[in-house]
């Protein structure tokens, strides 16, 4: 029986249902791939919080000692971490986590040494080959000198490097409330902000891979309730939300209203072309006009991408960029081997705010510009059809269209870009313009088209 994989093996990583989809004896054929794709004579593994990552990252280095590698378990970590590991050790890397999806999911981020991205074109597919034609015919022979297994532990090192790119012993006290939503915000956090003048409100800090209080995933404004309650009724200067493995960091300021991730970008931005001046900075086609204008207002060069991190991270290699952001909170930074890091960008908006007198609102209010529609999504289907739908509604309208990543539509006092989802049979809409009015209009006059039913 010819063993099939494409629906664990997704574009980025590896993600599906423990042990329905995929178990530790899988995990252990990965490993061995992972080491067969990459050459890696030496490799770094961590896990996040959930029930199934110990046996499954311990089965993965299990599989790739096999093939003579030798093997750095990091353990409990957060997938930057796991980041900060292979980039200081030179080492690929391979973080188990299923970030914010359900407790019985779980999957594996892996990279090539110094953090660089292993997606469907860079690597995955051939591990995903190897492990589909290992699972029908059985493990590759063993390497005639097995690997070694040792533990390290990264935690006080990754926090100190952080700390080093970001000076926050200057800045003025502040209350912080931090969600980390039972994630891995609630290993790293305290040692990352130990020493700081910051005075933390920990929130559903306890490693639970189950969630039992909430999604890890800030990105929808359920998940995100209890942390503005919070930050009111502490009278904090901010609250920070991370998800399941606190690779991305949401922003509530002092009312308890959201952040958005493109006012952080521009704010991260100007920041970093500060230290670098004339720098190139990386953002995706959905974050906020206000993002490039900041940019260009900083003597910055913005340049636009298409949406995932394999993308952002391949442009930040390929200009040199200083930063990049994404308007679902991953940012990236060149200090930080161009990899995503949710906990320095945290640590930026923290030296800013505490840097100056005001209030965060007061702080991002020159970041966010424009009124947008955050990203709605549709169940369509036939995702094709139903964009030249919409394509053909605005030809010829004096706007510009553009097919980057999906459909853009841009005209004088607004834009909007939908886009199929990679894995679900959806259409995902962001609508920006200059006023609330107008982009209410303009989403619900594509909404109207896509969802209809003719």
């Amino acid at each position: 029986m010819t063993v099939d994989l494409s629906q664990i093996v997704k574009a980025y990583d590896v993600r599906g249902v423990v042990p329905d989809q995929w178990d530790k004896a899988l995990a252990e054929l990965f490993g061995a791939a992972f080491v067969r794709v990459t050459d890696a004579d030496a490799i770094v593994v961590g896990h996040d919080m959930r029930p199934s990552s110990p046996g499954l990252s311990a089965a993965f280095a299990r599989g790739a000692a096999r093939l003579g590698a030798d093997v750095t378990l990091i353990g409990l970590c957060s997938t930057d971490q796991l980041y900060f590991a292979s980039g200081s050790f030179g080492l690929p890397g391979a973080m188990f986590t299923a970030s914010h999806n359900p407790a019985q999911y779980n999957g594996i981020k892996m990279c090539r040494a110094g953090a660089a991205p292993v997606g469907q074109d860079t690597g995955l597919a051939e591990i995903r080959e190897l492990a589909e034609r290992w699972s029908e015919a059985g493990a590759p022979e063993a390497a005639a000198t097995p690997g070694t297994i040792t533990e390290r532990d990264t935690l006080a090192d990754y926090a100190a490097y952080l700390k080093s790119l970001v000076d926050l012993t200057t800045i003025r006290p502040l209350k912080v409330v931090v969600d980390a939503g039972n994630g891995m915000g609630g290993h790293t956090v305290p040692t990352v902000f130990e020493g700081l003048p910051l005075d933390v409100v920990p929130m559903y800090f306890e490693l639970d891979g189950t969630f039992p209080n909430h999604e890890a995933n800030p990105l929808d404004p359920a998940n995100i309730v209890d942390l503005q309650a919070r930050v009111l009724a502490e009278g904090a200067d901010l609250g920070l939300a991370f998800d399941g493995d606190a690779d991305r960091c949401f922003v509530v300021d002092e009312r308890g209203e959201p952040v958005q991730p493109s006012a952080i970008t521009a704010l991260v931005a100007a920041r970093e072309l500060a230290k670098h001046p004339g720098g190139t900075i990386i953002h995706n086609l959905i974050t906020s006009w206000s993002v490039p204008e900041v940019v260009r207002e900083n003597g910055g060069e913005p340049v636009r991408t298409r949406v995932g991190h394999s993308f952002i991270k391949e442009e930040m290699a390929k200009t040199g960029a200083i930063f990049g952001g994404e308007h679902s909170a991953h940012y990236y930074f060149k200090d930080f081997w161009n990899a995503d890091t949710g906990m320095l960008a945290a640590l930026h908006v923290l030296a800013a705010l505490g840097g100056q007198d005001g209030t965060l609102s007061g702080l991002v209010s020159a970041y966010d510009r424009y009124a947008s529609s955050g990203e709605i999504n549709s169940t369509v289907a036939d995702q094709a059809a139903s964009a030249a739908k919409v394509r053909a509604a605005y030809e010829g309208e004096g706007v510009t269209l553009d097919e980057l990543d999906g459909l853009t539509v841009t005209a004088e006092d607004w834009w909007f870009n939908l886009r199929a989802s990679n894995t679900e049979p959806l259409l995902r809409l962001n609508v920006e313009a200059r006023d609330e009015v107008t982009m209410a209009k303009v989403r619900d006059e594509v909404l109207a088209l896509v969802r209809a039913t003719d």
